[in-house]
């Protein structure tokens, strides 16, 4: 039995002593009571009775051991042309002096505060200070659009949002302040007071009667002490889209969370305390959470916050600079990053600009690696591409090539094994396990690991529902995918109607509700169609009301519109086809899977439950139009689409 199998093995067969040993790595005011408390199952708690604070562990305990000298974050923004290295001794005054002025303005434990924040180091001091009072943060992705913000808003009721007067897109500025006051003035509730970080380059006006700025609101500050927390206390909210067009409110809660992430950086990442770790994502998403700001701080390394793409700030050669300039040990980035370098510079001429003799491991997720682009990111680099997958509800890896354990072969197109702590299994929808090879479920038996989600913000019964309703025992992970004969794990794609557009999950139901408002909208469906750089893209099929008379094209271009003032143009929707019907069951359910698979190109078998044939030949048909669907065969199984068309 090799090192990997052993440890897996331990974790599964006695988690409660598998993670009371990984937790002797996380200071504790107090220790648990119980590892892990199944008094509530399936509401499975870790760590039940612990004290600890999030923020002491990823600062206070450095500096306290001597490390206070050691960079914590290094700053890159190449759209402001900065870079600023924050050791650990500064983190922890700027964090403290923000604690204390949040103190003050009268936030306690178990208080909200929501974030609208570019990618600017007061991001991180924000959240850190949050977690310094065991007050809750939620961040909310600076580039979403305010209704969006409003209904974060709604749901979390913070007494403070803290935002900025804009951000830097490239050669574009985007001002945040006006569509935080769009977003305030559409949410029913209201928070006392905003703080606004004033950047040079995008100036804001503020408003006396609500806003603060930045530096107004630390002026004469005192630094707050940590504030000893439940181990199940809340850290942090983080919305994801949810099939109903609601976004879910994914709570992580203080004790698992640190126990977790401080141990996966060492054994998945291969990264130790002192080593500089990357993840070019935005603290908006889960990523950035976990591997931007905890993970690396908890284990005591130095984190790069890049304020950048990975093309066009200024060239291909972005990362391969920052890799070099920062000696990067280990980058962790989505795919769309790479396929976009890719597209840029096909030949990899821009790598060789730079010394990347420090850099060891790239890492992807955020959506599937195709094979394609593993294998150029290999040969160019020519370090281990680990491909993992996991989920904004389990906040880290639940496959992946552990490189800290034992480095194993990879495979392209599988994230490779089973982390330690998840039990994964490929069941069928009667709760069956199935063979290896076999297509199927991805679920995870419970009790999920720390640091993963215990339940959503204020909604037990909604994450009964969501996740553990379908199959008793287990947890839905929404994923379709398999396991081969050694035991790898191959992820296919989405069960459910919600798509991966550039790493970032987005639903297809709340698109397919503001469509739906159009005037002229009788009915529609957003699916997720392939793209080679994004990974998706929503397109649109609209059938239109009987009496409409309108120039079509006109009609796509307000759909458009809509879809991009409501959920921002982070949901890359440019494509809808007119169409007279759409395919659905007998039942009236409309086969997204289906023409998600006819977009594709990929081979379609026709549903035993269809009600009329003919509607899948016309989808294909107004596909083509679009550039989607084209094969030079036929490709529904046991069927002609002439065949079909006649039906």
């Amino acid at each position: 039995m090799g090192r990997y199998e052993e440890i897996y093995k331990k974790s599964i067969d006695n988690p409660e002593e598998f993670w009371a040993e990984a937790a002797e790595d996380i200071d504790w005011f107090k220790k648990w009571d119980k590892v892990l408390d199944d008094s509530r199952a399936p509401f499975y708690r870790w760590f039940t009775g612990g004290e600890l604070n999030t923020c002491y562990n990823a600062l206070d305990r450095h500096v306290q051991a001597g490390r206070g000298g050691q960079v914590a974050l290094i700053y890159d923004s190449p759209v402001t042309k900065k870079i600023q290295k924050i050791t650990y001794e500064q983190m922890l005054q700027h964090v403290s002096v923000f604690a204390g002025a949040l103190k003050r303005a009268g936030i306690e434990k178990g208080d909200r505060v929501v974030l609208y924040m570019p990618m600017v180091p007061e991001a991180v001091i924000a959240m850190l200070a949050c977690a310094r009072l065991g007050a809750i943060h939620s961040v909310v992705f600076g580039g979403f659009a305010p209704n969006e913000l409003a209904v974060r808003i709604d749901d979390a009721k913070p007494k403070i949002v803290i935002s900025a007067s804009g951000a830097i897109e490239v050669t574009r500025l985007i001002y945040y302040k006006p569509m935080l006051e769009r977003a305030l003035s559409l949410s029913k509730h209201k928070p006392d007071r905003c703080v606004i970080l004033q950047r040079s380059e995008v100036s804001a006006v503020l408003d006396s009667s609500v806003d603060i700025e930045w530096n107004d609101f630390i002026d004469g500050a005192a630094p707050a002490p940590c504030t000893p927390v439940q181990a199940t206390d809340p850290l942090y909210i983080l919305y994801t889209s949810g099939t109903t067009g609601i976004p879910k409110g994914v709570m992580r809660d203080n004790g698992g969370h640190a126990v977790a992430l401080r141990w996966s950086l060492e054994n998945i990442y291969d990264t130790h305390p002192g080593e500089v770790f990357w993840a070019a994502s935005d603290v908006g998403w889960v990523v950035g959470h976990s591997y931007i700001v905890y993970a690396p701080l908890l284990t005591g390394c130095t984190t790069v916050l890049y304020e950048g793409k990975s093309v066009g700030t200024p060239d291909p050669g972005a990362f391969w600079r920052v890799i070099s300039q920062h000696e990067v040990k280990t980058l962790f980035t989505a795919p769309t990053a790479f396929r976009a370098i890719k597209r840029e510079d096909p030949e990899g001429s821009h790598v060789k600009k730079y010394d990347l003799s420090r850099f060891k491991y790239l890492f992807l997720a955020g959506e599937r690696t195709d094979p394609d682009t593993y294998h150029w990111a290999h040969n160019l680099l020519k370090v281990p591409v680990i491909d993992h997958w996991w989920q904004t509800e389990t906040g880290w890896p639940i496959t992946a090539n552990c490189l800290g354990i034992e480095p194993m072969p990879v495979k392209p197109g599988s994230s490779t094994k089973p982390v330690p702590g998840y039990d994964v299994r490929i069941l069928n929808t009667e709760g069956k396990e199935l063979e290896r090879n076999r297509e199927g479920l991805v679920v995870i038996k419970l009790p999920l690991p720390p640091g993963t989600l215990p339940t959503l913000w204020n909604a037990d019964q909604r994450y009964e529902r969501a996740y553990l309703k379908l199959l008793p025992g287990y947890y839905l992970t929404s994923d379709g995918g398999y396991m081969d004969s050694e035991g790898y794990v191959y992820i296919m794609g989405r069960v459910d109607d919600v798509i991966n557009v550039a790493g970032h999950r987005l639903s297809t139901g709340e698109m397919e509700e503001i469509i739906a408002r159009h005037p002229d909208v009788a009915e529609c469906a957003v699916i997720g169609a392939h793209d080679s750089l994004k990974g998706q893209l929503p397109v649109g099929l609209v059938v239109l009301k009987s009496n409409v008379n309108r120039d079509e094209e006109e009609i796509r271009q307000e759909l458009v519109k809509m879809i991009r003032e409501e959920l921002g143009p982070i949901a890359c929707f440019k494509k809808a086809c007119i169409v007279a019907r759409l395919p659905k069951t007998r039942s009236g359910k409309i086969l997204r899977g289906t023409m998600r698979r006819i977009a594709d190109g990929a081979e379609v078998v026709i549903p035993a439950t269809i009600d009329d044939p003919a509607t899948l030949s016309e989808i294909e048909e107004a596909l083509k139009k679009i550039g989607y669907a084209r094969r030079d065969s036929e490709f529904f199984a046991g069927c002609s689409t002439t065949d079909m068309g006649k039906s």
